[in-house]
C-alpha cells in the first residue's frame, strides 16, 4: 500500500491499526513528512493470514482514506506491471529492459514494443514478445498517437516506457499519460541539447556524463525526477567511449526507475518525487 494525506497526527497509528485488525503483518515500513508541502507520505509492505482479497482491503480501507483524506493505491505484490515500452533506433535501453524482464529483475509484464521504425523488431520477437511498427511524420503524428493509446487500452497497460523513444508527445497525449509514463533523458553538466549530444560533450572535454529517468509532461524533459546518475570520464576517453559510457548510465538509471515504479516505491509530490528505496 502506498498513500498520501496532509500531515496530521495519528496516520501512522490508523494505517497500522486497520491492518493489525485484519491479521497483517508489516513487513516493510517507510514515511516521510514534507514540511514544505505538509503532505505525508507512506509506503507499507505487508502480508495477512490466509487469503484476503485485495478488492476487499481495497473497499474497507476507504474510510480510513476519507477520514485522513488520503489518496491511496494498495497492490497485491505479486502483480506484474503491465508495461508498454516505446523505442527508435537506439536499442541499449531497450535490451536491458528486455533482458532484466526475461530474469525476472523487473516486476513487469511486457504485453508489446512499440517502435516507429522497424530496427527493433528482431530484437523484441528473439525475446518472445509483440512488436508493433506504428511510423510517426507531421501529417500522420495525431493519427500515431491514436495508435498508441488504443495499444495501451487494449493491453490494458499500467505503464509506458520511453526507452530512447526520439518523438516529442503531444501535450494531450502527455495528459492522458500523467504520472504513468517515464522518458530517459541525457544529462550532462553543462547540458547539451539538440543532436549527438555526447558528441558535443566530446567536443567539450565533460568530466561528466549522466541520465536523469523521469515522469513524462508537456514540459519537454522536465517532468519530476525519479533517479540519476553519472560517471566520470576525462581525456582518455575517445569519442566512441564517452557514448558508451553514456549509454550505460541511461540504461541503468531507467531500469532502476522502472524497478521502482513498478514496485510502488514512487509517489507523485507536485512537481518532485518522493522514492522509497
Amino acid at each position: 500500500m502506498v498513500l498520501d494525506c496532509p500531515d496530521r497526527p495519528g496516520i501512522v497509528h490508523a494505517v497500522s491499526g486497520f491492518l493489525l485488525e485484519r491479521g497483517g503483518n508489516i513487513l516493510e515500513s517507510q514515511q516521510f513528512g514534507d514540511t514544505d508541502t505538509g503532505r505525508f507520505f507512506m509506503r507499507i509492505d505487508f502480508v495477512t493470514e490466509g487469503t484476503v482479497p485485495v478488492e476487499r482491503l481495497r473497499s474497507e480501507f476507504l474510510e480510513v482514506a476519507a477520514q485522513f483524506g488520503m489518496r491511496f493505491v494498495l497492490w497485491d505484490s505479486k502483480a506484474p506491471y503491465r508495461t508498454l515500452i516505446m523505442v527508435s533506433k537506439h536499442l541499449h535501453c531497450l535490451n536491458d529492459l528486455l533482458f532484466r524482464h526475461s530474469t525476472g529483475a523487473l516486476q513487469i509484464d511486457i504485453p508489446v514494443v512499440v517502435s516507429n521504425h522497424p530496427d527493433a523488431e528482431a530484437m523484441v520477437r528473439s525475446y518472445g514478445l509483440d512488436f508493433a511498427h506504428v511510423p510517426v511524420t507531421p501529417d500522420t503524428k495525431p493519427a500515431a498517437e491514436a495508435e498508441l493509446l488504443r495499444l495501451v487500452k487494449e493491453h490494458d497497460v499500467d505503464l509506458v516506457v520511453l526507452a530512447r523513444y526520439m518523438q516529442v508527445l503531444s501535450d494531450d497525449l502527455c495528459r492522458e499519460l500523467s504520472g504513468k509514463a517515464i522518458n530517459i533523458h541525457h544529462s550532462f553538466l553543462p547540458s547539451f541539447k539538440g543532436a549527438k549530444p555526447y558528441h558535443q560533450a566530446y567536443d567539450r572535454g565533460v568530466k561528466l556524463v549522466g541520465a536523469t529517468a523521469h515522469y513524462v509532461t508537456a514540459d519537454l524533459d522536465e517532468g519530476p525526477i525519479i533517479e540519476q546518475d553519472v560517471i566520470r570520464v576525462d581525456h582518455n576517453h575517445t569519442q566512441d567511449q564517452l557514448v558508451a559510457a553514456g549509454r550505460d548510465v541511461e540504461a541503468q538509471v531507467l531500469s532502476r526507475a522502472v524497478r521502482w515504479h513498478s514496485e510502488s516505491r514512487v509517489l507523485l509530490n507536485g512537481h518532485r518525487t518522493v522514492v522509497f528505496r
